[in-house]
Protein backbone atom coordinates (compact mmCIF):
# COMPACT_ATOMS: atom_id res chain seq x y z
CA UNK A 1 0.00 0.00 0.00
CA UNK A 2 1.39 3.68 -1.34
CA UNK A 3 0.91 6.00 1.84
CA UNK A 4 0.23 9.52 1.39
CA UNK A 5 2.71 10.59 4.11
CA UNK A 6 5.26 8.69 6.66
CA UNK A 7 5.96 11.04 9.96
CA UNK A 8 8.88 9.81 11.70
CA UNK A 9 8.95 11.04 15.49
CA UNK A 10 6.13 10.76 17.60
CA UNK A 11 6.83 13.75 20.27
CA UNK A 12 4.75 16.32 20.09
CA UNK A 13 5.17 18.08 17.11
CA UNK A 14 5.13 15.31 15.79
CA UNK A 15 1.73 13.28 16.70
CA UNK A 16 0.00 16.55 16.16
CA UNK A 17 1.32 16.56 12.29
CA UNK A 18 0.32 12.80 11.58
CA UNK A 19 -3.32 13.69 13.43
CA UNK A 20 -3.51 17.10 11.37
CA UNK A 21 -2.53 15.58 7.68
CA UNK A 22 -5.19 12.50 8.67
CA UNK A 23 -7.60 15.25 9.38
CA UNK A 24 -7.39 16.52 6.02
CA UNK A 25 -8.16 13.51 4.44
CA UNK A 26 -4.12 11.77 3.75
CA UNK A 27 -3.44 8.14 4.67
CA UNK A 28 -1.01 8.40 7.85
CA UNK A 29 1.52 6.54 9.62
CA UNK A 30 3.84 7.23 12.53
CA UNK A 31 6.86 5.78 13.39
CA UNK A 32 8.27 5.82 16.73
CA UNK A 33 11.32 4.38 18.66
CA UNK A 34 9.34 4.47 21.84
CA UNK A 35 5.63 4.79 22.99
CA UNK A 36 4.28 8.18 24.52
CA UNK A 37 4.78 7.98 28.67
CA UNK A 38 1.75 8.20 30.04
CA UNK A 39 0.56 11.68 32.06
CA UNK A 40 -0.13 11.06 35.81
CA UNK A 41 -0.79 14.28 38.23
CA UNK A 42 2.05 13.52 40.33
CA UNK A 43 5.06 14.35 39.84
CA UNK A 44 4.55 17.16 37.21
CA UNK A 45 6.84 16.89 34.05
CA UNK A 46 9.52 19.19 34.91
CA UNK A 47 9.44 20.30 30.52
CA UNK A 48 5.74 22.08 29.91
CA UNK A 49 5.38 25.02 27.14
CA UNK A 50 3.62 28.34 27.31
CA UNK A 51 1.40 27.66 24.52
CA UNK A 52 -0.05 30.11 22.19
CA UNK A 53 -3.56 30.58 21.08
CA UNK A 54 -2.81 29.68 17.73
CA UNK A 55 -1.79 26.69 18.89
CA UNK A 56 -4.78 25.62 21.43
CA UNK A 57 -6.91 26.29 17.99
CA UNK A 58 -4.48 23.18 16.30
CA UNK A 59 -5.72 21.43 18.91
CA UNK A 60 -9.42 22.27 18.80
CA UNK A 61 -9.37 21.24 15.55
CA UNK A 62 -7.67 17.91 16.16
CA UNK A 63 -9.72 17.10 19.07
CA UNK A 64 -7.69 17.29 22.29
CA UNK A 65 -7.55 20.37 24.04
CA UNK A 66 -10.42 19.66 25.79
CA UNK A 67 -9.19 16.93 26.94
CA UNK A 68 -5.78 18.89 28.08
CA UNK A 69 -7.61 21.86 29.69
CA UNK A 70 -9.67 19.38 31.64
CA UNK A 71 -6.64 17.71 33.01
CA UNK A 72 -4.36 20.63 33.77
CA UNK A 73 -3.65 23.84 31.97
CA UNK A 74 -2.80 26.83 33.85
CA UNK A 75 -3.84 29.88 31.92
CA UNK A 76 -1.68 32.92 32.50
CA UNK A 77 -3.44 36.46 32.29
CA UNK A 78 -0.34 38.56 32.53
CA UNK A 79 3.47 38.73 31.63
CA UNK A 80 5.99 40.77 33.18
CA UNK A 81 9.55 41.43 31.40
CA UNK A 82 12.78 43.23 33.02
CA UNK A 83 15.97 43.80 33.15
CA UNK A 84 17.92 43.26 36.39
CA UNK A 85 20.34 46.22 34.69
CA UNK A 86 17.41 48.28 35.69
CA UNK A 87 15.19 50.34 33.49
CA UNK A 88 11.74 49.98 33.32
CA UNK A 89 8.91 46.72 32.01
CA UNK A 90 7.30 45.29 29.31
CA UNK A 91 3.93 44.81 30.33
CA UNK A 92 1.30 42.51 28.78
CA UNK A 93 -2.34 41.74 30.14
CA UNK A 94 -5.24 39.79 28.86
CA UNK A 95 -7.48 42.26 29.35
CA UNK A 96 -6.25 45.01 27.40
CA UNK A 97 -6.21 42.30 24.27
CA UNK A 98 -10.04 41.40 25.07
CA UNK A 99 -8.74 38.22 26.23
CA UNK A 100 -9.33 35.92 28.97
CA UNK A 101 -5.48 34.81 28.81
CA UNK A 102 -2.59 35.50 26.74
CA UNK A 103 -1.72 31.34 26.48
CA UNK A 104 -1.39 27.91 28.54
CA UNK A 105 1.38 26.64 30.65
CA UNK A 106 1.15 22.84 29.83
CA UNK A 107 3.35 19.54 30.49
CA UNK A 108 4.72 18.06 27.52
CA UNK A 109 3.67 14.60 28.76
CA UNK A 110 0.38 15.45 28.97
CA UNK A 111 0.29 17.16 25.23
CA UNK A 112 1.95 13.76 23.95
CA UNK A 113 -0.35 11.62 25.62
CA UNK A 114 -3.89 13.09 24.66
CA UNK A 115 -2.35 13.40 21.30
CA UNK A 116 -1.20 9.35 21.18
CA UNK A 117 -4.97 8.82 22.32
CA UNK A 118 -6.25 10.10 19.29
CA UNK A 119 -4.17 8.78 16.99
CA UNK A 120 -6.40 5.71 16.33
CA UNK A 121 -9.67 7.41 16.44
CA UNK A 122 -8.01 9.05 13.02
CA UNK A 123 -7.13 6.20 11.80
CA UNK A 124 -2.94 6.79 11.81
CA UNK A 125 -1.27 3.31 11.51
CA UNK A 126 1.14 3.47 14.36
CA UNK A 127 4.39 1.53 14.04
CA UNK A 128 6.07 1.42 17.07
CA UNK A 129 8.52 0.46 18.43
CA UNK A 130 10.09 1.16 15.16
CA UNK A 131 12.92 3.61 13.65
CA UNK A 132 13.50 4.60 10.16
CA UNK A 133 16.99 3.61 8.90
CA UNK A 134 17.21 4.27 5.66
CA UNK A 135 15.54 6.75 2.41
CA UNK A 136 14.97 5.83 -0.91
CA UNK A 137 12.78 8.53 -3.21
CA UNK A 138 12.58 9.37 -6.60
CA UNK A 139 9.92 11.65 -8.17
CA UNK A 140 7.31 9.63 -7.32
CA UNK A 141 7.31 9.39 -3.61
CA UNK A 142 9.48 7.74 -0.71
CA UNK A 143 10.37 4.11 0.51
CA UNK A 144 11.44 3.82 4.26
CA UNK A 145 13.28 0.96 5.50
CA UNK A 146 12.52 0.03 9.34
CA UNK A 147 14.84 -0.73 11.73
CA UNK A 148 12.48 -4.31 11.73
CA UNK A 149 13.06 -5.02 8.16
CA UNK A 150 9.72 -3.39 6.81
CA UNK A 151 9.25 -1.04 4.45
CA UNK A 152 6.68 1.86 4.08
CA UNK A 153 5.63 3.70 0.93
CA UNK A 154 4.41 7.21 0.51
CA UNK A 155 4.09 10.25 -1.32
CA UNK A 156 5.91 12.44 1.30
CA UNK A 157 7.85 11.62 4.23
CA UNK A 158 8.06 14.03 7.44
CA UNK A 159 10.71 14.23 9.56
CA UNK A 160 10.08 15.28 12.88
CA UNK A 161 12.19 13.17 14.98
CA UNK A 162 14.27 15.85 16.89
CA UNK A 163 17.37 17.53 16.92
CA UNK A 164 19.05 14.87 15.94
CA UNK A 165 16.66 14.09 13.05
CA UNK A 166 17.78 10.55 11.38
CA UNK A 167 15.12 11.35 8.43
CA UNK A 168 16.88 14.37 8.19
CA UNK A 169 20.22 13.14 7.51
CA UNK A 170 19.18 10.22 5.30
CA UNK A 171 17.81 12.97 3.22
CA UNK A 172 21.35 15.27 2.86
CA UNK A 173 19.65 18.46 5.21
CA UNK A 174 22.73 19.95 6.54
CA UNK A 175 22.10 22.07 9.39
CA UNK A 176 24.07 25.11 11.04
CA UNK A 177 24.30 25.56 14.70
CA UNK A 178 25.94 27.42 17.68
CA UNK A 179 26.33 26.45 21.56
CA UNK A 180 25.60 29.47 23.57
CA UNK A 181 27.84 27.59 26.12
CA UNK A 182 24.68 27.62 28.37
CA UNK A 183 21.97 25.34 30.44
CA UNK A 184 18.28 25.44 31.03
CA UNK A 185 17.93 24.49 34.72
CA UNK A 186 14.52 23.74 35.48
CA UNK A 187 12.07 22.55 38.23
CA UNK A 188 8.86 23.82 40.16
CA UNK A 189 9.38 26.23 43.21
CA UNK A 190 6.97 27.77 45.77
CA UNK A 191 6.55 31.79 46.06
CA UNK A 192 5.50 33.41 49.62
CA UNK A 193 3.30 34.95 47.42
CA UNK A 194 0.64 33.86 45.23
CA UNK A 195 1.80 34.03 41.21
CA UNK A 196 -1.03 35.76 40.13
CA UNK A 197 -1.37 33.97 36.82
CA UNK A 198 1.50 36.11 35.21
CA UNK A 199 4.31 34.78 33.30
CA UNK A 200 7.82 36.27 34.77
CA UNK A 201 11.05 37.07 33.05
CA UNK A 202 13.99 38.90 34.30
CA UNK A 203 17.28 39.22 32.23
CA UNK A 204 20.30 38.88 34.21
CA UNK A 205 23.66 38.97 33.22
CA UNK A 206 24.38 35.07 32.27
CA UNK A 207 21.03 34.58 31.41
CA UNK A 208 17.06 35.19 31.51
CA UNK A 209 14.78 33.87 34.58
CA UNK A 210 11.87 32.52 33.30
CA UNK A 211 9.08 32.04 36.71
CA UNK A 212 5.91 30.73 35.23
CA UNK A 213 2.20 30.09 36.73
CA UNK A 214 1.69 26.29 37.26
CA UNK A 215 -1.54 25.03 38.07
CA UNK A 216 -1.12 23.65 41.60
CA UNK A 217 -0.01 27.28 42.97
CA UNK A 218 3.87 26.30 42.33
CA UNK A 219 5.29 27.73 39.65
CA UNK A 220 7.88 26.64 36.81
CA UNK A 221 11.15 27.92 36.14
CA UNK A 222 13.57 27.79 33.30
CA UNK A 223 17.16 29.58 34.36
CA UNK A 224 19.01 29.63 31.26
CA UNK A 225 22.92 29.83 33.05
CA UNK A 226 26.66 29.45 31.75
CA UNK A 227 27.13 25.70 32.01
CA UNK A 228 29.80 25.83 34.65
CA UNK A 229 27.31 27.75 36.99
CA UNK A 230 24.12 25.63 35.97
CA UNK A 231 26.21 22.86 37.52
CA UNK A 232 27.21 24.13 40.59
CA UNK A 233 22.79 25.55 41.38
CA UNK A 234 22.16 22.03 40.22
CA UNK A 235 24.52 21.00 43.24
CA UNK A 236 23.06 23.08 46.26
CA UNK A 237 20.95 21.68 48.24
CA UNK A 238 17.55 23.14 48.49
CA UNK A 239 17.43 25.99 51.16
CA UNK A 240 20.99 27.60 49.18
CA UNK A 241 19.14 27.11 45.72
CA UNK A 242 15.96 28.61 46.99
CA UNK A 243 17.84 31.40 48.62
CA UNK A 244 19.71 32.14 45.22
CA UNK A 245 16.80 31.54 43.54
CA UNK A 246 15.06 34.10 45.12
CA UNK A 247 17.76 36.98 45.46
CA UNK A 248 17.79 36.34 41.22
CA UNK A 249 14.15 36.77 40.83
CA UNK A 250 14.25 40.38 43.09
CA UNK A 251 11.95 38.69 45.87
CA UNK A 252 9.05 39.30 43.19
CA UNK A 253 7.27 36.45 45.20
CA UNK A 254 9.13 36.47 48.27
CA UNK A 255 11.27 33.90 49.51
CA UNK A 256 11.18 31.14 47.03
CA UNK A 257 11.48 26.91 48.01
CA UNK A 258 12.16 24.32 45.79
CA UNK A 259 9.27 21.76 45.74
CA UNK A 260 10.45 19.00 42.84
CA UNK A 261 13.92 17.36 41.65
CA UNK A 262 15.91 19.44 39.39
CA UNK A 263 17.27 19.17 36.28
CA UNK A 264 19.01 20.86 33.08
CA UNK A 265 19.47 20.97 29.50
CA UNK A 266 22.02 22.15 26.90
CA UNK A 267 20.44 25.72 24.70
CA UNK A 268 21.80 26.08 21.40
CA UNK A 269 20.34 27.64 17.78
CA UNK A 270 20.36 24.94 15.40
CA UNK A 271 18.53 25.52 11.72
CA UNK A 272 18.10 23.34 8.99
CA UNK A 273 19.70 24.54 5.53
CA UNK A 274 16.58 23.31 3.85
CA UNK A 275 13.09 22.51 4.73
CA UNK A 276 12.46 20.28 2.16
CA UNK A 277 14.75 18.06 0.06
CA UNK A 278 12.81 15.88 -2.67
CA UNK A 279 9.88 14.15 -1.24
CA UNK A 280 11.06 14.76 2.54
CA UNK A 281 10.33 17.25 4.52
CA UNK A 282 11.75 18.37 7.83
CA UNK A 283 9.49 20.65 10.93
CA UNK A 284 9.74 20.94 14.55
CA UNK A 285 13.13 20.68 16.34
CA UNK A 286 14.45 18.52 12.78
CA UNK A 287 13.79 22.13 11.25
CA UNK A 288 14.70 24.72 13.70
CA UNK A 289 15.78 24.78 17.81
CA UNK A 290 15.76 28.23 19.57
CA UNK A 291 16.80 29.79 22.20
CA UNK A 292 13.76 29.18 25.15
CA UNK A 293 13.72 32.69 26.27
CA UNK A 294 10.84 33.68 24.22
CA UNK A 295 9.25 30.35 24.54
CA UNK A 296 8.45 29.82 21.11
CA UNK A 297 10.50 26.15 20.68
CA UNK A 298 6.99 23.84 19.91
CA UNK A 299 4.71 26.81 18.76
CA UNK A 300 7.38 27.29 15.95
CA UNK A 301 6.87 24.13 15.32
CA UNK A 302 3.14 23.44 16.07
CA UNK A 303 3.37 26.43 13.52
CA UNK A 304 4.79 24.09 10.85
CA UNK A 305 2.21 21.41 11.44
CA UNK A 306 -0.32 24.35 11.10
CA UNK A 307 0.73 25.47 7.39
CA UNK A 308 1.21 22.09 6.34
CA UNK A 309 -2.21 20.83 6.87
CA UNK A 310 -3.23 23.97 5.81
CA UNK A 311 -1.51 23.84 1.95
CA UNK A 312 -2.99 19.93 2.14
CA UNK A 313 -6.33 21.18 2.98
CA UNK A 314 -6.45 24.19 0.30
CA UNK A 315 -5.01 22.01 -2.53
CA UNK A 316 -7.50 19.33 -1.78
CA UNK A 317 -10.57 21.74 -2.27
CA UNK A 318 -9.11 23.32 -4.99
CA UNK A 319 -8.84 19.60 -6.92
CA UNK A 320 -5.14 20.16 -7.11
CA UNK A 321 -2.10 18.01 -6.03
CA UNK A 322 -1.41 18.94 -2.19
CA UNK A 323 2.25 16.80 -2.93
CA UNK A 324 3.13 18.95 -5.76
CA UNK A 325 6.86 19.68 -5.69
CA UNK A 326 5.38 23.85 -6.40
CA UNK A 327 3.43 23.41 -3.23
CA UNK A 328 6.11 21.48 -0.90
CA UNK A 329 8.84 24.31 -1.56
CA UNK A 330 6.41 26.96 -1.60
CA UNK A 331 5.89 25.70 2.59
CA UNK A 332 9.45 25.20 2.90
CA UNK A 333 10.60 28.61 2.13
CA UNK A 334 7.75 30.33 4.21
CA UNK A 335 8.43 28.21 7.00
CA UNK A 336 12.41 28.33 6.83
CA UNK A 337 11.90 32.13 6.81
CA UNK A 338 9.72 32.62 9.65
CA UNK A 339 11.81 30.04 12.08
CA UNK A 340 15.19 31.99 11.10
CA UNK A 341 13.86 35.19 12.04
CA UNK A 342 12.35 34.11 14.88
CA UNK A 343 15.93 32.01 15.76
CA UNK A 344 18.20 35.18 14.58
CA UNK A 345 16.11 37.82 17.03
CA UNK A 346 15.71 35.79 19.98
CA UNK A 347 19.60 35.41 19.62
CA UNK A 348 19.92 38.78 19.35
CA UNK A 349 18.22 39.33 22.54
CA UNK A 350 20.26 36.76 24.36
CA UNK A 351 23.52 38.80 23.12
CA UNK A 352 22.35 42.20 24.24
CA UNK A 353 20.78 40.37 27.59
CA UNK A 354 24.44 38.78 28.08
CA UNK A 355 26.77 41.41 26.51
CA UNK A 356 29.41 42.96 28.83
CA UNK A 357 29.74 45.90 26.52
CA UNK A 358 28.85 49.36 29.01
CA UNK A 359 26.62 50.78 26.13
CA UNK A 360 23.99 47.84 25.73
CA UNK A 361 23.41 47.58 29.46
CA UNK A 362 22.88 51.16 29.76
CA UNK A 363 20.38 50.73 27.40
CA UNK A 364 18.94 47.93 27.31
CA UNK A 365 16.66 48.31 30.66
CA UNK A 366 15.28 52.06 29.47
CA UNK A 367 14.27 50.28 25.85
CA UNK A 368 12.29 47.67 27.36
CA UNK A 369 10.89 50.45 29.67
CA UNK A 370 9.87 52.29 26.01
CA UNK A 371 8.76 49.17 24.56
CA UNK A 372 6.44 48.85 27.76
CA UNK A 373 5.14 52.18 27.63
CA UNK A 374 4.05 51.79 23.87
CA UNK A 375 0.59 50.10 23.65
CA UNK A 376 1.34 49.39 19.94
CA UNK A 377 4.56 47.59 20.10
CA UNK A 378 3.41 45.34 23.47
CA UNK A 379 0.55 44.88 21.72
CA UNK A 380 1.77 43.69 18.49
CA UNK A 381 5.03 41.83 19.82
CA UNK A 382 2.08 40.18 21.61
CA UNK A 383 0.37 39.12 18.41
CA UNK A 384 3.48 37.88 16.94
CA UNK A 385 4.08 35.61 20.15
CA UNK A 386 0.93 34.29 20.26
CA UNK A 387 0.58 33.62 16.40
CA UNK A 388 -2.85 35.99 15.92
Amino acid sequence: MVLDAVVAGGGVVGAACALALAGEGLEVALVEAALAPSWTPTPPDLRVFAFAADNARLFEGLGVWQDIVSARAQPYRRMRVWDAAGGGELAFDADAYGRRELGWIVENTLLQDRLWAALPRAGVRLHCPARVEALEQDEAGVRLRLDDGGWLQARIAVAADGARSTLRELAGIGTASRDYGQRGVVGYVAGERPHEDTAWQRFLPGGPLAVLPFADGSCSIVWSLPADEAARVLALDDAAFGHELTRAFDRRLGAMTPVSPRAAFPLRRQLASDYAHGRVLVLGDAAHVVHPLAGQGVNLGLRDVAALAALVGDARSRGGDWASPARLRRWARTRRSEAAVAAHAFEAIHDVYTSDNVAAALLRGPLLGLAGRLPPVTHGLWRRASGL
